[in-house]
């Protein structure tokens, strides 16, 4: 499909292109899917799942980590303001390690479809970041780098890393000795120097290479 699709649209630097080629095909509800955190040690993988309303602005909405903090979360807000259908999907360490990170990332997108907050639209056809596509019945289309080719997995993107940064700082309180408020549970150089000192707590995903050499 991405390859038809692409045969029709162009690349160029719309960044809106594919959902509105699809809607003109008929799809009344192009969604668009990311998430956050299959890099970390610690802390869950969390996706998101946005539907962007065809009248605003689709040009503000861009790679999440291209973009600052503060930036995302007026991003954020602009999006609720905006009446954007949003559902986020939230999977947890112990699934994590039960799985794998893979199968994790994919059931948080198919969680965050499956909650959707907008009843009346529910996705007829979703844009998925990356190369698998989420284990629904749903048309899709999986774009490597989606986040610079379609708006709503910008957006998505952003929506899915507010949200787990805010579960990261949640659990810097908790544990404070590991600095998630900083590193969001990335391997840095500092975290994983305190791994190696003081041993994982429950939030470390423990079949990770840089803390499962230290349970």
């Amino acid at each position: 499909m991405e390859g038809i699709l692409s045969d029709i649209v162009p690349e160029t630097d719309d960044n809106f292109r594919f959902e509105r080629a699809l809607r003109a095909r008929g799809f009344a509800c192009v969604a668009g899917s990311d998430e956050a955190g299959r890099g970390p040690l610690a802390g869950p993988v969390v996706a998101a799942s946005v539907f962007l309303p065809p009248d605003c602005d689709h040009s503000l909405f861009l790679d999440s980590k291209k973009i600052s903090h503060k930036h995302r979360l007026r991003l954020y807000e602009l999006l609720k303001n905006a009446d954007a259908a949003i559902g986020i999907g939230v999977v947890s360490v112990e699934l994590i390690d039960s799985f794998n990170i893979l199968q994790a990332s994919l059931l948080a997108m198919k969680r965050a479809v499956t909650n959707m907050t907008c009843i009346s639209c529910k996705p007829d056809f979703i844009l998925v970041d990356g190369i698998f596509k989420i284990p629904l019945p749903v048309p899709q289309i999986a774009l490597t780098k989606g986040e610079t080719k379609s708006a709503s997995i910008a957006a998505a993107s952003i929506v899915a890393k507010v949200e787990r940064d805010a579960l990261m700082d949640t659990l810097d309180r908790q544990y404070p000795l590991y600095n998630f408020r900083q590193n969001k549970g990335y391997p840095t150089k500092d975290h994983r120097h305190v791994i190696a000192r003081y041993g994982p707590c429950p939030s470390h995903r423990k079949t990770f290479k840089g803390v499962k050499e230290f349970v």
